[in-house]
């Protein structure tokens, strides 16, 4: 390339790079690998160097974020400032020379500053741009292990990183609205949960605090060693990053020790960092306009394979939205099979010019996730779904910030209706153990799961269901076992699991115990029948009548019950000293741990709790016995008692000593 050339593509890499880092950091989105980004990013840094040029708004030239929150902003004292990095041991050596120095985790998380005053966390900054933070420090006093009040009484400066642990990511996931749209790792969850304006939201996330430096403690002396700053900072009750003492003759071991571990390690890394024990030495080397001497981050050298990509699989989420997952041939990587690499939205496939029957090269990102490095053919995308693989619905592709997405239009697609299948599998329901809500969303997105009657033949999916992340043979067994045990179930455990609108769990038993347990004649009875039941009103048998009048839910149900043995039904003694009468309980419960316990109870001594007060209701109770709730306006037009929880307990009492 001429110089002309050159500086082109120098304004174009700029262009892409600092696109990308927007999304990524500002919209916690992708439109490129971290592979291709560190590629493009070391493309410009070889092209600055060798122009001796630097564009106007160079990611080399920038560290961090752009702050666009509401929250405070604050500058550092000094500039926080990225590290050099190398993939290569042999710099690492070079880089030590004759010094020895700490090797510790590179965590993948959010940069935090923490000052404590007289003993107390007074301030917690965000690494930011690097020069300006925002301050979080009401988010992060709800962090997991951050000190509040330390012994040290002398002013604490300290640096680390906040992050989210891989194994309380994936149970997160799935709670968190429109996870799928805003968050695709840890790191982006982490920085959310950080960064919130409320810190309720902070404090349900799990986050974690890792100390990696000492920036200043008053009055204290360290003998110039790193390791004694981590070993006081332990001693304070920080939680430390994991550091190994290491010489130029033993760093290769040492880095062979953490490419090991990490992969077990539960908390997000993406490298190591190598940093001089000697203090006094490191500060002295100074830094560049970028980077400081003291310090040198080491990147893991990808485990990169070929292979040839079979196809794309679109799988929908519950919010609507279509990811496209890249299947391709086998490959062993970092020990293990891999086949399979989500490649998160259209922008990326599209940065890639992925097309079936591409050559291509995969990787795990931080030896954890497979992820794809490149793409040596380039077809180019085509054959975008026009509907949606789960429902047949239209599709539509989207634009949401700079990241072009697909989506499912079809606000009755099953994908959208994950909420119905995790009722069926939960406890009160037909109790399977092992399909959480993460794993009935993969299994829909993958077309395993299109209706109820699926879920007990996931058995044909074997080696995919194994294959999957997060899965392996031993979780296969257990599922299928959980499976097989909820074959064997109770009529009130399918008819609460249908998720009828409002037929909750007492419902479900009053209908059945009125029925006396015929499924046929509850499916086919009429509004007049089903009011006769207790806890049943006219809002609940109509929603009831509206389900099973459709002939796709009688269909439906049909072919669960095909898969299904129902257990005799008791035979019900009406005995007890609330034998006859029924319950209904509203309000907070402050004698019992909460209602099903205080239900429990009642139908224990022959009773029965409904949800609705009608005129066969014998006690409504109410802590809040004045209340002018619809339920004890009611219960007062019909001339039911209300009582308390002290009047239920001895009402309970009185029957007792009657016995």
């Amino acid at each position: 390339m001429n110089m002309e050339q050159k500086l082109a593509r120098m304004k174009e890499l700029t262009a892409l790079l600092s696109k990308a880092a927007k999304v990524y950091y500002q919209e916690s989105s992708e439109i490129m690998s971290n592979l291709e980004y560190d590629r493009l990013y070391d493309e410009l840094s070889e092209l600055e160097k060798d122009t001796g040029v630097i564009l106007s708004g160079s990611p080399t030239q920038k560290v961090g974020y752009e702050i666009l929150s509401e929250l405070p902003k604050e500058a550092h004292p000094a500039a926080m400032l990225s590290l050099d990095k190398t993939k290569e041991v042999a710099a690492l050596e070079e880089w030590l020379g004759d010094e020895a120095g700490l090797l510790s985790w590179k965590l993948d998380g959010l940069t935090i500053v923490l000052t404590y005053e007289d003993g107390i966390l007074v301030k917690a900054v965000t690494r930011g741009n690097g020069e300006i933070g925002e301050v979080i420090t009401n988010n992060a006093r709800v962090f997991e292990n951050i000190p509040l009040k330390i012994g040290f009484r002398g002013n604490l400066v300290l640096r680390g990183e906040a992050v989210i642990r891989y194994s309380d990511f994936e149970k997160m996931n799935q709670e968190i609205e429109e996870t799928e749209e805003k968050y695709k790792n840890p790191r982006n969850l982490c920085s959310g949960s950080v960064r919130q304006l409320n810190n309720e939201i902070t404090a349900k996330r799990h986050v974690n605090f890792m100390a990696f430096g000492l920036v200043q403690a008053e009055g204290m002396d360290f003998g110039n060693s790193r390791t004694r700053q981590f070993q006081w900072l332990e001693s304070l009750g920080f939680s430390v990053v994991e550091y190994q003492y290491v010489t130029r003759e033993n760093v290769a071991d040492k880095v062979a020790y953490f490419a090991e571990a990490v992969k077990e390690y539960d908390v997000p890394s993406d490298g190591l960092v190598l940093t001089f024990e000697d203090i006094a030495y490191g500060e002295s080397l100074g830094r560049t306009a970028k980077f400081p001497r003291s310090s040198i981050a080491f990147k893991w050298a990808d485990e990169i394979r070929q292979t040839t990509l079979s196809y794309i699989e679109w799988s929908p989420s519950r919010t609507g939205l279509i990811n496209p997952v890249a299947v391709f041939e086998p490959v062993e990587l970092e020990g293990t099979t891999v086949s399979r690499a989500s490649v998160h939205n259209i922008s990326i496939m599209e940065s890639l010019e992925l097309g079936e029957g591409d050559a291509i090269t995969v990787y795990k990102a931080n030896m954890i996730i497979p992820q794809i490095a490149d793409n040596l053919t380039r077809s180019g995308v085509k054959d975008i779904p026009q509907i949606c693989p789960i429902c047949g619905g239209d599709t539509q592709i989207r634009q949401v910030n700079d990241v072009r997405v697909l989506f499912c239009t079809n606000p009755e697609c099953q994908a959208k209706k994950i909420k119905s299948f995790t009722l069926l599998v939960s406890r009160d329901a037909l109790n399977i153990d092992g399909l959480s809500e993460a794993t009935l969303e993969k299994f829909i997105g993958a077309g395993f799961i299109k209706e109820f009657a699926d879920i007990f033949r996931l058995d044909e999916y074997k080696d995919t269901i194994v294959s999957m992340e997060g899965f392996g043979q031993r979780s296969y067994d257990k599922l299928m076992q959980a499976i097989e045990d909820a074959r064997h179930t109770s009529l009130v455990r399918v008819v609460y699991g249908l998720g009828v609108a409002g037929i909750g769990l007492a419902n479900a038993r009053m209908l059945c115990r009125h029925f006396k347990y015929d499924f046929d004649a509850m499916r086919s009875a009429d509004i007049e029948s089903l009011t006769e039941a207790d806890g049943i009103g006219q809002v609940l048998a109509d929603a009831w009548c509206r389900y099973f009048a459709a002939p796709e839910n009688q269909q439906m149900v049909d072919r669960l019950m095909e898969h299904l043995t129902l257990e005799p039904a008791a035979e019900e003694e009406e005995t007890g000293e609330f034998s006859g009468m029924t319950f209904v309980i509203t309000g907070s419960i402050k004698h019992f741990r909460n209602r099903k316990e205080l239900q429990a109870l009642i139908e224990s001594k022959g009773g029965k709790a409904t949800g609705s007060v009608t005129g066969k209701t014998t006690y409504l109770i109410n802590n809040d016995v004045n209340s002018a709730s619809s339920k004890n306006k009611k219960a007062r037009e019909l001339g039911i008692p209300i009582l308390s929880e002290e009047d239920f307990i001895e009402l309970l009492e009185e029957g007792n000593h009657a016995d």
